[in-house]
């Protein structure tokens, strides 16, 4: 019973951990954003962070829940055996 609502936990953590991570924007973009990263960074050009910082901490969240349901799931399998 704890194994199937792991695993479903599991899934659902899954679907909304690669959709945050998806929906982020790059830091990087390629070189000519190395160039011109610089540039933003001297005179001060900055976005909004709000959507970012949530993004962020949903994805930091959802990581430490897949992480540790996962690690409970494989002791669940290693000691049912």
């Amino acid at each position: 019973m704890l194994k199937t609502v792991l695993m479903i936990i599991l899934g659902i953590v899954s679907v909304i951990l690669i959709v945050s991570v998806l929906a982020q924007s790059s830091n990087s973009d390629g070189l000519s954003g190395s160039i011109a990263g610089g540039a933003e960074q001297l005179f001060g050009k900055k976005k909004s962070q709000g959507y970012e910082v949530i993004l962020r901490r949903i994805s930091i969240v959802t990581s430490v829940i897949f992480v540790a349901a996962s690690i409970i799931v494989v002791y669940l399998e290693a000691h049912s055996a």
